[in-house]
């Protein structure tokens, strides 16, 4: 595998794990104001994140390349309104998916079809994760300013359930 991709790819791992600490920081603002349906989607969030940190681990693994573990940074953002974690969501994914677009790009660069076959993957997520990210926006500007449209849509995002991701690496 090339450099330059191997290094891209460890480091979306690290991406990767950093999304899942900024959304369990999220579903710790929510649990502490009450807001349990909201904690549950981001935990729920963070389990995908993780796991798709260990898909890009697993892909390198199963590619002979090592894998190198950064530290984690500390989440940091204005806890000024319910309203601010679900726009820095949409921000971090569309981040996220800006990583994986560098990482398609570079191997693409040099070849790499395996390499841009598993990313296609990723790059479906991505699309599914900023449209979840923008609707969610969507809904709390709409129903977020009466208490019972924000009990409502608390109420639907506490049905969330964590689902696998189905993605067979080689």
């Amino acid at each position: 595998m090339n450099a330059n991709v191997s290094k891209l790819l460890n480091e979306q791992i690290n991406k990767e794990f950093y999304s899942a600490y900024l959304y369990l920081d999220f579903a710790n603002y929510y649990a502490s104001v009450g807001l349990d349906g909201f904690e549950n989607w981001y935990r729920v969030q963070a389990q995908e994140e993780r796991d798709h940190a260990m898909l890009f681990y697993q892909y390198l693994q199963n590619n002979g390349e090592g894998v190198t573990f950064e530290a984690i940074a500390k989440p940091e953002w204005e806890r000024d309104d319910h309203m601010t974690p679900l726009k820095r969501a949409l921000a971090h994914e569309r981040l996220v998916t800006a990583g994986i677009d560098a990482i398609y790009a570079a191997a693409y660069d040099v070849r790499d079809f395996r390499t841009m076959q598993m990313l296609d993957w990723f790059i479906k997520e991505q699309g599914e994760e900023e449209k979840n990210a923008a609707d969610l926006i969507t809904k709390m500007e709409l129903f977020g300013g009466d208490s019972k449209g924000l009990y409502m849509l608390n109420s639907e995002l506490k049905a969330r359930v964590y689902t696998a991701p189905s993605m067979t690496m080689e």
